[in-house]
Formats: structure tokens, C-alpha cells, sequence
């Protein structure tokens, strides 16, 4: 099980950036509809994945609880370019519940959320940003680094960088015509600080709230019996 959601993560990204290479080396420009693209052929299959689980109603409250709390969290934070507690929640939703309760907590928040703070072609890119987030962190939790601290802190940080490099391929799509090497180097160079702050940012609440978050998760997880079918991922 825990390998086919492997191999079902590596064909996820592979297929992504086939359509992004295809499109930039067609020039291309109607970014809105590879975005469409995207949600279809990527993001539906893990959706399918998971909705052929047999889940309880209380199941789907609580993946639904997580995700209002991704989205809401990151509204009081819009002021702070890319510094939220969104990424954490769905690092911790992946980690106790597994890798397609956090791909679906990651989607779901990044579509709610931006009924507050707009939507917009970027829409299903952070989508699905946020939701390989979730997943990998789910891919990962029982690896002996994913239980220390210090290791959660690490791919906190190192998704920090990979969300705001992914977000980035957005943007150059839409400006396929302007493409150079220049206009690639400026766009990443330009993220850096916003890539940082939110690295920093996924760092600093998983060291204050991580524990007592994932204590707590585990404890409504056994006492409720929630997504049980998951824990041997």
C-alpha cells in the first residue's frame, strides 16, 4: 500500500511537469487552462484514491475541521507574505492520518482560503502545492527521521522552498513570450525572502505546536477509531 502511494505521488509529478514542459516549449500562454489541466489530471485521481475508502462520517468531520482550520489560519497572517500556519496543519494532518487525508486537508484548504483572499489561476497550482505537502509528509511519517523533531523540522523547511519554487512555474507559464534565462533567474531570485519566511515560519510552529498537536490528533485517532485503515501506510 505504502508503495503504490509512492508510485501514485511520483506519476502525479511527472505528469505535472510533462504538461508545464509541453506548454513552455509550445509557447503556449493560456496558463488559466493548464491550470485546468492540472486539477484534472492530477489532483482528481487522488480524490477518486481516496473516495473509494470506506470512511466514516466522522472521518470526513475531521479531515473537514482541518482543513477550515488550514484555510482560516491563513487569513489573520495575509498581512505577513507567506508567513502561516497553513503548511503546519497539513504537515501534522499527513503525519497522523496519512498521506491522502493530508493530500485532501492541503487541497481543500487552499481553495477555501481563497474565497477570503481571492481566486485566481494560481488557485489550482496551490491546490495542489499544498496537497503534495500533506501527502508526502504522510509518505514519510514512519521513517525514523519524520519521528525526531529536528527531522520535521527539516522537511518543514525544505517545503518552505519547493511550495514558493512550484509557485513560481505559474508565473512563468503565463509569461511564456517574455521567457529568458534572466526572467526565470529574477522570478526565483525574487521569491527568495517569501520562500524563506515561510520555511522559517513551518519551523517555528512545528517546534512550538507540532507535539501537542500530534498527541492530541492521536489521541481523538484512537479514541474514535478514526481512519484506522491508514495507520499501517
Amino acid at each position: 500500500m505504502a508503495k503504490s502511494r509512492a508510485y501514485l505521488a511520483i506519476i502525479s509529478v511527472s505528469i505535472f511537469f510533462i504538461i508545464v514542459l509541453a506548454f513552455v516549449l509550445l509557447n503556449y500562454q493560456a496558463y488559466l487552462l493548464l491550470s485546468l489541466v492540472i486539477i484534472a489530471l492530477i489532483m482528481l485521481p487522488f480524490f477518486a484514491r481516496f473516495e473509494i475508502r470506506s470512511i466514516t462520517g466522522r472521518e470526513v468531520v475531521i479531515l473537514a475541521v482541518l482543513a477550515a482550520i488550514a484555510a482560516v489560519s491563513r487569513v489573520p497572517f495575509a498581512g505577513l507574505p507567506s508567513v502561516q500556519p497553513t503548511s503546519f496543519v497539513i504537515i501534522v494532518t499527513g503525519l497522523v492520518f496519512g498521506a491522502e487525508s493530508g493530500f485532501i486537508v492541503g487541497a481543500v484548504a487552499a481553495l477555501v482560503s481563497n474565497f477570503f483572499l481571492g481566486q485566481g489561476p494560481w488557485t489550482p497550482w496551490q491546490m495542489y502545492a499544498w496537497g503534495m505537502i500533506g501527502m508526502t509528509a504522510g509518505l514519510l511519517r514512519n521513517t525514523w527521521w519524520m519521528k525526531k523533531m529536528w527531522g520535521k523540522c527539516v522537511y518543514g523547511f525544505i517545503w518552505g522552498f519547493l511550495f514558493g519554487w512550484f509557485m513560481n512555474l505559474w508565473i512563468v507559464v503565463g509569461n511564456v513570450e517574455n521567457l529568458t534565462w534572466n526572467f526565470l533567474m529574477g522570478v526565483y531570485v525574487s521569491s527568495f525572502t517569501h520562500d524563506l519566511a515561510h520555511a522559517l515560519s513551518n519551523v517555528f510552529f512545528l517546534i512550538i505546536f507540532g507535539a501537542s498537536w500530534i498527541r492530541i490528533l492521536n489521541r481523538f485517532k484512537r479514541k474514535y477509531g478514526l481512519l484506522r485503515h491508514d495507520i499501517a501506510s
